[in-house]
């Protein structure tokens, strides 16, 4: 599987404390083995962003990404819920 970082992912990133980063990159390699495996509580969003899916990186962080393909996803944004904002 292909993972695009968009711009916005990265900036957010860089800011997390050194301790989410490990964990992130964790349940990265476990979403690119099974993007819906249940540890990653992966699910659609609704409203405005009902186009986005989001994982937990742990119980305060998430990523929203879409699919931008059979073997590719796009990742928007990192962080606690502020990021639906």
């Amino acid at each position: 599987m292909q993972i695009i970082y968009l711009p916005k992912f990265a900036r957010q990133y860089k800011k997390l404390p050194p301790h989410v980063q490990d964990l992130a990159e964790k349940r990265e390699q476990i979403f690119r083995k099974d993007p819906f495996d249940p540890r990653l509580k992966t699910h659609r969003l609704r409203g405005e962003l009902k186009e986005f899916w989001s994982f937990s990186i742990d119980y305060k962080n998430r990523i929203i990404f879409d699919f931008a393909g059979k073997d590719t996803v796009r990742f928007y944004s990192i962080g606690d819920h502020d990021i639906y904002d």
